[in-house]
């Protein structure tokens, strides 16, 4: 192979993973933890397989810090931005299909391959599958085009009211439901490298070969229940085109959200992503081409958020990806509404914000200082009602001894006579016999667990009012 050279790639393309077990999703929208990569070219890949193929198979690759001779080394990315150092990692450096490294070159002159990542998968890809044509692996409606791209199949699917699209040699599309995928056959994630015929940096299947995505990837709009999940920009993976107006709803279960921009390039500050309450309609965050979203997991309080996407008459960039959880306890210090009374210190971007209830919180307040209240009578009526119960059996007989968890149980001593004694056998128990005599206090009480510090002071207190 000639020498690599720097490749200026606008749209992100797939990196094919290998696939789970059958019924498992490699991408699903729903598990977004399973997958180390969100562009859909693995650029993003900064995890640690060092060898061409997964689990140790495949050839070593070379440390980065002894490719000066190649065109990608980590002298050429001091800052980082690529993800070179001192390690021979897999990376995608120049924006090609999916992670590669440099290794030992062979007699034939090649010095660099693919590495088949598993773990590197852009969420909503299903993975590659075979297609014999009797049955078609998908079963819903298909068509040809000289200019598919993956966003192109995913829409036309989309439009027909199917849960699934497959790409197919570069300028197949078919559709097909989640059931489809229960009688197909995995096919390795190699199979599928045909270039689609509409975008040189895409992939588009195989040869009797079906890469499967799910058509929410890249939708306008969406109601998200899920626990967690991936939202993409409009379009995805090529990039958003002007006047788009797209909002998607998020209420996972819990009572607050944790969303992770994994991807945010838009093109100019008209641009513009909003974060709202669903609940209020307070806006909580805004973002656009000149603000991006702080690094790191972004935890608002609301329970709903509604998210709006516009861009304008010019707009078209690579997007966003965003990755969002459901949470049951909201944060300490969680974003709050912007422009309400209370203002906090600024956000790393420099956007104040401020606290505004959700409505009903007055009643659920009240609610919860009633309970308490109540239960702190119950507590106290409780305690009476036990305290008055020792006190009736004290003034019946003149001794009382603790038990422990074994016999003897519970009894008086034996004897009419009303006078007592306290003895405390610091710092682990306390009997009390009827007096210094009774010897049959005196031989129970070794076999009696010690009192707690609260029952002490509870008889303690008993015996000063008697």
């Amino acid at each position: 192979m000639g020498t690599r050279a720097p490749q200026s790639l606008l749209l992100l393309l797939l990196f094919l993973p290998m696939l789970p077990p059958r019924g498992a999703s490699a991408g699903s929208l729903h598990s977004p933890g399973l997958s180390e990569c969100f562009q859909v070219n693995g650029a993003d890949y900064r995890g640690q397989q060092n060898r061409t193929g997964p689990r140790g198979a495949g050839r070593p690759c070379l440390f980065w810090d002894q490719t000066q001779q190649h065109s990608y080394s980590s002298a050429r990315d001091p800052q980082g931005r690529w993800g070179l150092g001192a390690h021979n990692f897999c990376r995608n450096p120049d924006g090609d299909v999916q992670p590669w490294c440099y290794v030992a070159e062979t007699e034939e002159g090649i010095y660099w391959r693919y590495c088949d990542i598993p773990t590197c998968h852009m969420p909503g890809y299903l993975g590659c599958f075979v297609d014999s044509g009797a049955p078609p692996a998908l079963s819903g409606p298909s068509g040809t085009s000289t200019k598919l791209t993956v966003q192109v199949c995913l829409r036309f699917c989309r439009m027909k009211g199917y849960q699934l699209a497959g790409v197919e040699a570069g300028y197949a599309c078919f559709c097909g439901s989640e059931s489809d995928l229960t009688r197909g056959r995995p096919a390795p994630a190699t199979d599928c490298d045909q270039i689609c015929f509409g975008h040189p940096g895409q992939l588009c299947g195989g040869d009797g070969r079906l890469g499967v995505y799910e058509v929410s990837v890249g939708s306008c709009q969406g109601n998200w229940t899920a626990p967690q999940g991936v939202i993409y920009s409009p379009d995805f993976p090529d990039e958003y085109g002007p006047d788009q107006n797209c909002s998607w709803a998020l209420g996972p279960p819990g009572a607050a959200l944790e969303l992770t921009f994994r991807l945010f390039e838009l093109a100019d500050p008209r641009d513009r992503l909003e974060l709202r309450d669903a609940s209020s309609g307070s806006l909580l965050r805004a973002f656009d081409g000149a603000r991006p979203p702080p690094p790191g997991t972004l935890r608002l309080s609301a329970a709903a958020l509604l998210l709006t996407f516009r861009s304008d008459e010019r707009g078209h960039a690579q997007g966003f990806a965003l990755t969002y959880r459901g949470v049951q306890d909201p944060a300490e210090n969680p974003v709050m509404p912007e422009g309400s009374a209370q203002t906090p210190a600024a956000l790393p971007d420099g956007t104040n914000v401020s606290c505004s209830p959700r409505p009903g919180a007055p009643e659920a307040a009240m609610g919860a200082r009633v309970f308490s209240t109540v239960m702190a009578i119950s507590v106290l009526l409780l305690l009476l009602l036990l305290l008055l119960l020792l006190l009736s059996l004290l003034r019946q007989r003149s001794c009382l001894l603790a038990p422990g968890k074994g016999s003897p149980a519970l009894r008086p001593s034996q004897g009419s006579r009303r006078s007592w004694a306290v003895w405390y056998r610091r710092p682990r128990g306390v009997a009390l016999p009827c007096s210094p005599e009774d010897t049959q206090a005196e031989s129970l009480a070794s076999s009696y667990r010690p009192l707690s510090a609260s029952s002490q002071s509870s008889l303690r207190s008993l015996i000063s009012v008697l």
